[in-house]
């Protein structure tokens, strides 16, 4: 494969006592910075931010996007950071807005060159329709292996655009992202017509080229992106996603794992699953690298980590079940012999609980990335040529040009 060409970026109580015990518990020694710098000031915590504004089901605008990747023979590095960044795209919505209120973020994943159990005989396969679930998306990407040599560009964005249940809000954000190394004219169907059919749809397809900047002009993937109206970037999707230790690493995932004792399985089997879900993706994270744990640890402590499908917490806070009336079979431990105010303050507790440990990590997470960018700034650090790099210059241009804020 041809050298890669860095781009620049373009575009009252009990409860109070135990939360406090816990955020204010010994810290972690900080690991020795790779060069010598001034660690940051201790943050003070905050106080509790007010409510936000309740949404009406359905009003909360929409942020869709759809990820396709090629996972043939050589694409195992594209594979990893996949596995390694998501929890950094998930984050670069922790704060998105348009006219004050947050959108939900919807995330779908397709394989292609890929010959796995459920892949179809152009060698791709829908992995996850789109979904809030992450930790669920989180486990399908580690369970994917690389396979197959068929990367076949147009037919995957077609199966995509018709298959997918995109928003037909005419304000939502319709985003795909495909990222392969191959030419971009494979296989029977013209990728000329079905980037055009998912621009009239209000879908916008972004082109991720895994090699140089040139090659990938030459093999069509530019062309792709400017007949979509999208961005083309490339990448090395070879290239170890690496980030250096931070004062904060340690308590942002001592809390990150604190998180998950305030979540609370409801429904029986399916909602332990998701329980152990939970448990097992930080683990899966933790394997990859402290930084990738971290990052997930701030992702667990933002508005779009939500398990309402199986957390007691999450369900109430969204309406997802009517507590007062829930069965006690169907509830966790604890709330078994309550009756329906008793279930209330319990459930109001951990949610108290929770949320002051999600903003203490986002206090930490803020102190992280100022400690970063004077890091890098010091060191003269290049601007890395990566998955979430590039899926970040593109979200700049399309909130922009969509009507969010993010920060």
């Amino acid at each position: 494969m041809k050298a890669v060409l860095k781009l620049p970026v373009i575009l009252g109580s009990a409860t109070v006592l135990a939360v406090g015990a816990l955020l204010l518990g010994a810290r972690s020694e900080a690991v020795a910075p790779p060069v010598p710098v001034e660690a940051p000031p201790p943050i003070a915590s905050t106080a509790p931010v007010a409510p936000e504004k309740p949404v009406v089901e359905g009003e909360r605008p929409v942020i869709q996007i759809a990820l396709l990747l090629d996972t043939s023979g050589s694409m195992g590095g594209l594979l990893n950071q996949a596995r390694s960044q998501l929890w950094n795209i998930v984050n670069r919505f922790s704060k998105a807005k348009r006219d004050g209120v947050a959108p939900e973020l919807q995330i779908a994943l397709y394989v292609y060159g890929n010959t796995e159990r459920g892949a179809s005989p152009g060698e791709i396969r829908r992995v996850s329709s789109f979904t809030t679930d992450l930790d669920s998306l989180s486990e399908r990407l580690f369970a994917l292996q690389i396979s197959g040599s068929s990367e076949l560009a147009g037919q995957v964005i077609g199966e995509a655009t018709r298959k997918l249940s995109w928003s037909k809000s005419p304000d939502a954000m319709r985003l795909v992202f495909i990222a392969g190394n191959e030419t971009f004219d494979q296989g029977p169907v013209d990728f000329r017509k079905t980037v055009v059919a998912a621009r009239n749809e209000g879908i916008t397809v972004n082109t991720i080229h895994c090699g140089g900047y040139a090659e990938g002009v030459s093999l069509h993937w530019k062309l792709a992106a400017d007949l979509a109206d999208g961005s083309y970037l490339n990448i090395d999707h070879d290239a170890q996603v690496v980030e250096p230790p931070t004062p904060q690493d340690a308590e942002i995932a001592r809390l990150g794992e604190a998180l998950n004792k305030t979540y609370y399985a409801y429904g029986g089997a399916e909602g332990l699953a998701g329980q152990e879900r939970q448990a097992a993706q930080d683990r899966q994270t933790k394997g990859l690298s402290m930084g990738a744990l971290v990052t997930r640890s701030t992702a667990k402590a933002s508005r779009n980590y939500s398990n309402a499908n199986w957390d007691l917490v999450d369900a109430v806070a969204q309406n997802k079940v009517d507590l007062a009336s829930m069965k006690a079979e169907a509830l966790p431990e604890p709330l078994k012999g309550l009756d329906a105010a008793g279930r209330k303050a319990w459930i109001d507790a951990r949610a108290a609980e929770r949320g002051a440990i999600q903003r203490r990590i986002q206090e930490l997470s803020a102190a992280r990335a100022a400690y970063l960018a004077r890091l890098r700034k010091e060191q003269k650090t290049a601007v890395s040529s990566t998955l979430d790099d590039a899926i970040g210059q593109v979200v700049a241009r399309e909130a922009k040009r969509h009507g969010f804020t993010l920060e």
